[in-house]
């Protein structure tokens, strides 16, 4: 039982790192191709003044919320035994 849980461990974290360097790979991407539209979705908040500029994507925010929960729920239910 010792020798299980360290290689589950293990596995777990490997995964885990292959799918950031995914994601990781696609903002990268993203950013020059402008894949999916990320940072500039309807409801993006973008305010430019004189001296001033604020911007806040909380629809980019929602919807990388949204996902991540999905994807994490999904390796959870494959996990479970």
């Amino acid at each position: 039982m010792n020798g299980v849980f360290p290689f589950q461990l293990g596995r777990f974290l490997v995964i885990a790192g292959v799918i950031l360097v995914a994601l990781g790979l696609i903002f990268m991407a993203g950013s020059r191709f402008s894949f999916f539209g990320l940072g500039r979705l309807p409801g993006d908040i973008a305010y430019k003044g004189k001296n001033f500029q604020l911007y806040f994507p909380i629809v980019t925010c929602l919807v990388l919320s949204v996902v991540l929960t999905l994807v994490f729920w999904v390796i959870s239910f494959l996990t479970r035994r």
